[in-house]
């Protein structure tokens, strides 16, 4: 690899980033099921119908999986808690053994000299919550900041860092308006609520974690760069309709406290009553942005209700996600989110990645264009620094080939290949060579 550990500042920290239901094993432990088992059991939702039942079976051989990041040089550990894990229904009685569960994986990761970085929600509601509306509910923001407060009362005192929600766009419009994730409503009226909520349980964590005296607490957006198909009018409104629902929506309303007009016009009569009055919540102040990056689109005018906009295909190479390879996206978000948003706070790249067929052959994964991606896009972030930006990490999505959600266990985005069979780890060259750079 062209970039290196020694390319970048001494305290600029070198992660990689898993979830729960993808590696875990969410039949395991005791945890309740969630609104994705459900997702997974109708027919026509997900490839082959599969499910994070099993998953990596992490929740067995997570001393296994931290040796692997440990012996790559990371200095960081990007993980999150499954709610149902914790809270089967969601509130009231807590699993003993999801706690316990935890507390085994902080300190696996502090033994080997591990930073943990824990998201607290990465997908999985409940599905006593999911029952009752789950992100449309006007309550599941206090259910939400009871679910941070009970597992970090259990390890927050050992995190590097606590982050709320990943990625409100995926938890609330690819969701709740396209319907292609869990709990796959496609619904506008959902979406306006959900999205309002989600904000507000980001904010009312923030707050409920503060009160319980723990520090370094972040948000967590995906951004996707939106760019016109052409030069027409339509086309740029189409880029900036996308721009706002996808990215601006969220971050306006945690650093600015208001929401973009451009989604306003379409959404406005479907947010809860008063939801004006919610913004001192959601801007809760943080103490670090965490930016998820993988492509951009190419947007176009589409007929039909509001936001009458459509992706076409792009010319740019793309990944076996059929996503185009643009690292220029990641340059100019950093840029502009600390231009426009969170001026010098610090920024971390908290997940970036790439999905390919990444055959084994023998012992060995030849994914050098795994290699070539995460350079590109490292080059992108020494520009970011270069010019000003206060980015101070960087995240490979992802350590292990997992469930990746709809498409089941096709697409592989790790580091590390797993046999789903026999589940065998297997270190690809883009772990080789990433290992090398960071003991460079």
């Amino acid at each position: 690899m062209r970039n290196k550990r020694t390319d970048f500042d001494d305290d600029f920290l070198f992660g990689v980033a898993t979830s729960s239901y993808q590696i875990e094993g969410h039949g395991f432990g005791g945890a309740g099921p969630t609104h994705w088992d459900t997702f997974a059991a109708t027919p026509g939702n997900v490839v082959r119908g599969e499910n994070g039942a099993r998953a990596c079976d992490h929740y067995h051989r997570f001393e296994e999986d931290f040796d692997l990041v440990r012996n790559a040089g990371f200095d960081a550990y990007r993980f999150s808690t499954s709610w149902a894990r914790v809270l089967p229904e969601g509130r009231g009685t807590i699993n003993q053994e999801g706690l316990d569960y935890y507390d085994r994986l902080t300190d696996a990761m502090l033994e080997r000299g591990i930073k943990p970085c824990v998201t607290l929600y990465h997908w999985e509601m409940p599905s006593a919550l999911s029952d009752l509306g789950g992100w449309t509910h006007p309550d599941v923001a206090n259910w939400f900041a009871d679910f941070a407060t009970i597992i970090m009362d259990r390890i927050g005192d050992r995190m590097h860092s606590i982050a709320t929600i990943n990625e409100f766009w995926c938890v609330t419009w690819l969701s709740h308006f396209l319907g292609h994730h869990a709990p796959g409503h496609r619904d506008i009226r959902a979406t306006a609520r959900a999205m309002h909520h989600a904000l507000k349980a980001h904010g009312t964590a923030i707050q409920a974690l503060r009160a319980q005296g723990h520090e370094n607490l972040g948000a967590v957006f995906n951004l996707e760069w939106a760019t016109p198909a052409d030069d027409s009018s339509a086309a740029k409104r189409a880029a900036e309709l996308h721009d706002g629902y996808y990215n601006r929506f969220f971050l306006d309303a945690v650093f600015n406290g208001s929401y973009p007009k451009i989604i306003l016009d379409g959404i406005e009569e479907h947010l809860p009553k008063n939801w004006q009055d919610d913004f001192p919540i959601i801007q809760s102040p943080v103490d670090w942005c965490g930016i998820n990056y993988y492509t951009r689109s190419v947007m176009a005018p589409d007929s039909g209700p509001w936001p009458g906009v459509k992706t076409v295909e792009g010319p740019l190479p793309k990944t076996f996600m059929n996503w185009e390879i643009y690292p220029q996206g990641l340059y100019d978000f950093l840029k502009r989110t600390a231009d426009e948003y969170t001026g010098d706070l610090p920024l971390f790249v908290t997940e970036n990645g790439m999905a390919a067929s990444d055959d084994l052959i023998g012992d060995t994964v030849d994914d050098t264009h795994r290699m070539e991606f995460i350079d590109l896009h490292l080059d992108a972030v020494r520009q970011a620094k270069a010019d000003g930006v206060p980015v101070q990490g960087y995240f490979v999505w992802s350590l292990l080939d997992n469930y990746e959600w709809a498409l089941g266990y096709e697409k592989r985005f790790g580091l590390v290949h797993v046999d789903f069979e026999s589940l065998e780890r297997t270190p690809k060259a883009s772990y080789h060579a990433l290992s090398k750079a960071l003991r460079t």
